[in-house]
């Protein structure tokens, strides 16, 4: 079998850059729908299958450096992270956490905006950038990272089944193609099964942190409720399935996504790799 090459810093950082941009873009729809079925106020209300491309501004922003922060620090940490190779899962699920915190740095506050837009919470003509002033007016740059440590609490989870598993499925190909790197689309076929895999079991997570960010009360003047507090209130009021609110659309858009997303790093990277 063919040693695999290691990509440099800036190789991830510019695959994964379009990467983000190609699936945040491609599947904004499919979130839109997600988001306005979290929503405490209802799906028809959030917007129902109105204006599904509403805050895709913030996106363009925000995917291209957080999913080039997240890749850069993930092969970095990947290199330097001194376990065995027969602990290669804990190796992965340290680099992909630490990746998720440098990408939440510069994520969060697109989502912030992303979120509100999403379900019209500054009405249905404001456009991102007004909603972005909105929030600085209003809020201050802390209202930018409203929700930073529930999106931490959900990502390093979601990071922790999906990367070890991407790489476990793709390592496994590659024995039984006998045949290294994979090609893009076996690998996005690996990452199609991995972030579906990942999108189900965290559902519940998501839930927490679109209704953290959806939440205008300041939390300096206003008592607002503990994490554990937000998670009783849920499934007591709505139940169960309130938890799971948009497992469909977001198991279906992770696991095309992750088809797409680590498709197209794959591609790009190996590309890279080769000019």
């Amino acid at each position: 079998m063919v040693t695999e090459r290691k990509p440099t810093f800036f190789q991830s950082l510019a695959a994964g850059g379009l990467a983000g941009t190609a699936v945040d873009i491609l599947f904004f729809p499919i979130d839109t729908v997600k988001t306005r079925l979290q929503s405490a106020q209802g799906f028809i209300k959030a917007g129902g299958f109105r204006g599904i491309y509403k805050g895709v501004g913030s996106v363009v922003v925000g995917s291209a450096p957080g999913a080039a922060a997240f890749f850069s620090t993930y092969e970095a940490m990947k290199r330097s992270i001194p376990l065995h190779d027969r602990l290669a899962p804990v190796d992965h699920m340290l680099s992909a956490s630490v990746g998720e915190v440098a990408a939440c740095l510069i994520r969060v506050p697109t989502e912030v905006i992303k979120t509100r837009m999403q379900t019209s919470t500054y009405g249905a003509s404001a456009s991102s950038f007004k909603a972005a002033s909105f929030v600085l007016h209003h809020e201050g740059i802390p209202g930018f990272y409203r929700g930073f440590w529930t999106t931490i609490m959900r990502e390093i989870p979601f990071t922790s089944l999906q990367f070890p598993l991407y790489e476990f499925l793709k390592s496994r190909l590659s024995i039984y193609l006998d045949r290294k790197p994979l090609y893009a689309h076996e690998a996005a076929v690996c990452g199609s099964i991995a972030g579906g895999t990942a999108a189900a079991l965290t559902t519940p997570l998501d839930v927490l942190k679109t209704r953290v960010m959806l939440d205008l009360r300041d939390p300096s003047k206003q008592q607002v409720p503990t994490l554990p507090m937000r998670f009783q209130q849920i499934y007591v009021q709505e139940g169960a399935k309130a938890l799971f609110a948009g497992i469909v659309p977001r198991t279906m858009w992770i696991s095309a996504g992750g088809a797409v997303f680590l498709g197209v790093y794959e591609w790009a990277v190996h590309g890279f790799m080769s000019a």
